[in-house]
């Protein structure tokens, strides 16, 4: 186990609380007011029976980050009813992902997409796709008279059915960068 302090900790880590039980985190944030103490929330995930809980640590707050290992996987298809299943490209091993592990981000998985799995004892705890994804506009509203390109958004449908605001030159057809973090309009692609 390895100390790390509370501001330090993201989305996939994985944390051995008091308790004694590992715990997924899936999302952080942390709170810095003008006066008094800066804090960190993390949302988790047990991973014995994926119990959500909240925890709010001060910044400075050690705790316990379990060795676990990032193994990179490609992403082959969705089993119905299971989960998504992905293959480790070093042994051909195949490892069915949980839904409630995979979570928002199943709206990313492309076949063939490489992304890092979380192990722990074979067992997949957290996912991690890459920052940025090519994505088609399906449908945008049309340009409003009057809007100027340097401050203006609009929203627009994309192919993998999220939806996000882009600049008013882009139209349907368009492929388009999307951050994976925040479902972002991040610029054209270039291909």
């Amino acid at each position: 186990m390895v100390k790390v302090i509370a501001s330090d900790v993201r989305k996939g880590n994985v944390l051995e609380l008091e308790d004694g039980k590992l715990y997924v985190v899936m999302s952080h944030e942390t709170f810095r007011p003008g006066k008094g103490t800066p804090t960190t929330t993390l949302v988790m995930r047990r991973i014995t029976d994926g119990l959500k809980q909240t925890m709010t640590y001060k910044t400075s707050d050690g705790l316990e980050k379990a060795f676990v290992e990032e193994v990179k996987h490609t992403y082959l298809y969705e089993d119905e009813g299971v989960g998504y299943v992905f293959m480790n490209p070093l042994n051909y091993e195949q490892v069915t992902v949980g839904k409630d592990t995979v979570g928002d981000d199943a709206a990313y998985l492309a076949s063939d997409m490489e992304v890092h799995l979380t192990m722990f004892d074979g067992q997949a705890l957290s996912i991690d796709l890459p920052p940025r994804v090519t994505l088609e506009i399906m449908e945008t509203e049309p340009v409003t008279k009057g809007q100027t390109a340097s401050s203006s958004y609009k929203p627009a449908m994309l192919s993998n059915g999220l939806r996000t605001m882009v600049p008013p030159h882009i139209g349907p057809g368009t492929r388009v960068i999307i951050s994976t973090e925040d479902g972002a309009y991040v610029e054209r692609a270039k291909d």
